[in-house]
């Protein structure tokens, strides 16, 4: 047969403009496909995590903080209350760097398979497009679970506390956006871990006031949490899951930090990707 009735053929079975059209779905789906094969893990951290967290921190050393804290408590509620929203947005930000991270290695490094995907119709936007959908739609099942599980601990204490998941969700997808985009200029992944968790992801959880109040630290280490989605996200949450006192234009400047680091991060993955698969 030649090469030509084999192109026609081709054609025949892959529908090219339904790819170009919809390839970033394809992709999220791919992913999907290949998450849910871990699926009992998955649901078994995003259960785990918080019930642990929260009971050793937020009950246990929380026990002994009200104790000491006097009837004011931390920020005018108990320490569990205090501490639920960092913890709800660290989860949104850890499940959106694993489902961001290792997919954009596997893609471009250990697999090499977005240069297959790229090999067809599939842009690199889409590609790049697709992975975020797929860490977001993961996000979103994560963040809901810890929600689930903060209300079971009586640590909402306001009627508009279930505002705090898209809030949460915006941080980790947010910050997963960044990730992804670094991670596709990495080409040496043997320290690439290292690096990012000690030097960035540990910071950002120690000093964005998750266990204590941002202003309980040196003035010379406030800038680690302005320049961190975390504390964006957790200054939010608190307002919203039991009244923290925050200004609306303090609120306003949260949402707004949030909304530019996704649109900076989904902008450079994009162009990365396709810049990466380019050559």
């Amino acid at each position: 047969m030649s090469t030509d009735n084999l192109r026609r053929g081709s054609l025949e079975i892959i529908d090219s403009k339904k790819i170009i059209s919809r390839g970033s779905l394809y992709v999220a789906q791919a992913r999907l496909t290949a998450m849910f094969k871990w699926i009992w893990m998955i649901l078994a951290i995003a259960v785990a995590n918080p019930v642990l967290y929260l009971l050793s921190i937020g009950v246990g050393v929380g026990a002994f903080i009200d104790k000491n804290a006097g009837p004011a408590g931390i920020d005018g509620v108990k320490y569990l209350t205090f501490l639920a929203p960092a913890l709800l947005a660290t989860s949104a930000i850890q499940g959106a760097i694993d489902e961001s991270a290792f997919p954009t290695l596997e893609g471009f490094n250990w697999w090499k398979n977005f240069f297959g995907m790229n090999a067809t119709p599939i842009s690199g936007n889409q590609i790049a497009t697709g992975v975020f959908l797929a860490s977001f739609v993961r996000v979103v099942g994560t963040v809901v679970i810890y929600w689930f599980v903060m209300l079971a601990f009586g640590a909402l204490e306001s009627s508009k506390a279930w505002l705090a998941i898209p809030t949460a969700v915006m941080a980790g997808v947010a910050f997963g956006s960044i990730t992804q985009a670094i991670a596709a200029q990495i080409k040496d992944d043997n320290i690439f871990f290292v690096i990012f968790n000690r030097f960035i992801v540990m910071p950002l959880f120690l000093f964005s006031g998750t266990f204590y109040p941002l202003s309980s630290m040196p003035v010379y280490l406030h800038w680690i949490g302005w320049i961190s989605p975390l504390w964006h996200a957790t200054e939010l949450g608190r307002y919203l899951t039991y009244g923290h006192a925050m200004t609306r234009d303090m609120a306003i400047m949260h949402f707004a930090i949030l909304l530019s680091l996704l649109v900076v991060g989904v902008t450079l993955s994009r162009r990365l990707f396709t810049k990466r698969l380019a050559k």
